[in-house]
Parts: structure tokens; sequence; C-alpha cells
């Protein structure tokens, strides 16, 4: 299968493209700059010029392949609302492009926040507060099904990680520490946060990319929920700092989330298609160390 893939050289992408060409797929990988394309084509796949804004390169893309997998996302925390508003009109655009193909399509959604209880596949996104438009958005992919689309949302947790090189939410946490020389954790610390190691998560896209049927929700949550605190004494028994609570101003316009329980069960993912996860742990990742420069 020739598999398009936005976001191709990003910090999911870049393990996805391999993990789909280790499988036997071709991809075409949308790349924004010459480094990206580079990127792409190092790592076996033919790279597209184009953005998610750049409407006409992900028709291109669509008209090209005979899949789509869905991963870009600005990286701009300081302007999330603007980021959701072009995830929006980039995957109506690829919805449009897509409509009748009978073609897969895989978007990357986030593992809802359902209070008082672990959510599972079977929950509906969330379409309210600060990230309610990326819920919003999955509910369209999902909608695809109904226009002749084998479209599936892989939800992802909030910290999606690979030792020594990124750790999702928590590198702001990293960061903070680096930062203040205290490593924080917002309120008692009790709230819980699902995570998963990126080259599993890399497998599960490819898994719903080939074996998904229409209107499929997946969950990448190989941690069901690690305590804040837990996370924070991680890190500050790494980095030799105080571990303590702080406000969620301490972790500028995201730390309102930082706030919130969200434990996420993929139980009947595993059940469903047989994703194991393999890789190490959020724990045992952050306990290891080698936390790259981010503050």
């Amino acid at each position: 299968m020739r598999v398009f893939v936005t976001g191709a050289s990003g910090s999911i992408g870049s393990v996805v493209v391999p993990e789909l060409i280790a499988a036997g797929h071709e991809v075409l990988g949308l790349a924004r700059s010459d480094a990206a394309a580079t990127a792409v084509a190092a790592a076996g796949g033919t790279p597209l010029r184009g953005d998610l804004t750049d409407l006409e390169s992900l028709r291109v893309g669509v008209a090209q392949a005979d899949g789509v997998i869905n991963l870009a996302f600005s990286n701009d925390w300081s302007n999330l609302e603007q980021g959701i508003d072009e995830e929006a009109r980039g995957v109506q655009t690829l919805a449009a492009a897509l409509s009748g193909s009978g073609k897969p399509f895989v978007h990357a959604g986030l593992t809802p926040m359902m209070p008082g209880h672990t959510s599972t596949e079977e929950d509906p996104d969330t379409t309210d507060g600060p990230v309610g438009g990326r819920g919003r958005t999955s509910e369209v992919v999902l909608a695809m099904a109904a226009r002749g689309v084998r479209s599936a949302v892989v939800r992802l947790p909030r910290s999606v990680h690979q030792r020594g090189l990124q750790y999702g939410f928590c590198s702001v946490l990293i960061a903070a520490a680096q930062k203040t020389g205290v490593s924080a954790y917002v309120g008692d610390g009790t709230q819980r946060w699902p995570a998963v190691n990126r080259l599993d998560a890399a497998a599960l896209f490819r898994i719903a990319l080939e074996d998904a049927g229409p209107g499929t929700v997946l969950h990448a949550a190989a941690d069901e929920g690690d305590t804040m605190r837990s996370l924070a004494e991680a890190i500050g028994g790494v980095l030799g700092m105080p571990v303590e609570s702080a406000p969620p101003e301490r972790f500028g316009l995201i730390g309102r989330l930082f706030a919130l329980d969200m434990p996420s069960s993929s139980a009947l993912t595993r059940e469903r298609f047989g994703w194991q996860p393999a890789h190490p742990s959020l724990i045992d990742d952050l306990d290891a160390g080698g936390y790259p420069a981010l503050g």
C-alpha cells in the first residue's frame, strides 16, 4: 500500500514512517521544509512538499496514495486555538478528497477525559474545554465511515515518549524543573496521566491502517495512568532536585490541563487487534535519565 503520511518527520511520524516501510508499505511523506524532506527521504519515504495549511498539497497527497495517516499538528503551544483550527481545516480537506474512495484514513486523536472513570474506546471524544476542538475533529473523521472511507482514530495519551528524546507533556515538567531548580506537580499530584512509548504507538497506527474497520476507535495507552507526583518524583530524582506542589501557572498556557485526572484504558484495542506494547514505560524512561536540555 502507498500511504500518504502528514507530519511524517514529526515526533510520531518519524517512527511511523519506518514502521510502515518495514511492513512492506511505501510512504509519501508531507514535508514543510528542506530539513523535513531530507528526514523523510532518509527514513525511506518519498517527500511531498507542503503542510497542513497548504490544502492543495493535501489533495495531491491523497490522489497519489492508497491510504492516509494524519499525524500533523502545530507545535506552537502558545497558540493552541490556531493549531486546532488548522487541524480541522486540514481534516475537512482530506475528508473531501477521500470521500467515496474506500481508502483507509487513520487520524491521531486524544484519549478523552471522563470525570469519575478511566476512559475507554467506547467513550465519546472530549468536545469542550481547551482541547475540545480536537475531539470535534476526531468526530468528523469517524463520520467519514458513512461517506465510503475506512476511517479510524488512534487516540493518543498526553505523554508519547522515548528515552532520551522526548516525553510528551512530561517534557514540560522537565523543562520547568531545569528552569526553576524544582521538580513540580500541580495540586496534590494524584491526577493520573496515561502514556505510550512512541515506538508502540507507531505499531498501532500501522495496525489501524491495515486492519481497522470503518469508524473504529483505538486507544494507544500502554500505561493506564501514572500520577503526576510520581512523574515529578522520577524527574527530581534524576536531576537531583526537590519535589513540590506548584500552581498550574508554573507550566504556562497548558498548565490548566495538568490539574485534570485523565486515565485511559486500551483493553479493547489489545483484545480486538492484538496490540501488545513492548517498549519501556514512561516511568522507566524517566528513571533512566538522559533528558535533553529543554529549558
